[in-house]
């Protein structure tokens, strides 16, 4: 029997193998996800022996036979799907929305301090914090980072804002705009870093 020196690489081929049948861009991103999540054990578990990180993921043909199953109707389904459909299921969601949703729901707070516009400001936070978080179009570590950066800082701040009893007026206004700024920029970091 054959002892490879680089188990992670022939495991990755033997799924990429056995999901031949898969279309090509729902195969690299499952090839993605399952490189991501060695590394993430591995640095979880440095000391777990990269055969035991390997068989807890399971059997290559099992993996694709999953990912198969996944993909709705199989090989007839993913040939007549064109390459701009999302993956049945999952990520039907134009990567837009959340992005959009995140980011105006600062300006409906401050636009309409009264309510129902902080209301609406948290539904779109919230709503857009899930859509994110669902969305097929980017890897665990940018849904978080941007999940972070979007909705749990902003809130943070606004909240942080609120019960120390500052003055409205000019510094809130300019705190305001900054965070804008920030909601902003990540939302725009998001949208060219994302999968297409």
């Amino acid at each position: 029997m054959k002892i490879s020196a680089d188990p992670v690489r022939d495991y990755l081929s033997a799924v990429e193998r056995e999901g031949s049948a898969l279309p090509a861009d729902r195969r690299q991103e499952l090839l993605a996800d399952l490189a991501e999540h060695i590394e993430v054990t591995r640095a979880e578990r440095p000391d777990a022996p990269i055969g035991e990180i390997l068989t807890e993921l399971g059997d290559p043909r099992t993996i694709a036979a999953t990912a198969l199953a996944e993909a709705g109707s199989g090989v007839a389904g993913a040939a007549t799907r064109s390459s701009d459909d999302a993956p049945v299921g999952r990520g039907k969601v134009h990567p837009s929305v959340p992005l959009l949703m995140l980011t105006l729901s600062l300006p409906f707070m401050m636009v309409f301090p009264d309510l129902p516009g902080p209301a609406i400001g948290v539904l779109f936070r919230i709503a857009g914090a899930v859509l994110l978080c669902t969305s097929v179009h980017w890897t665990t570590v940018q849904k978080t980072t941007g999940v972070l950066v979007t909705a749990v800082l902003p809130s943070a701040v606004i909240t942080a804002w609120n019960l120390s009893g500052a003055p409205a007026g000019t510094p809130s206004l300019v705190a305001n705009l900054v965070t804008l700024a920030v909601l902003t920029g990540a939302s725009v970091l998001l949208w060219r870093v994302r999968r297409t």
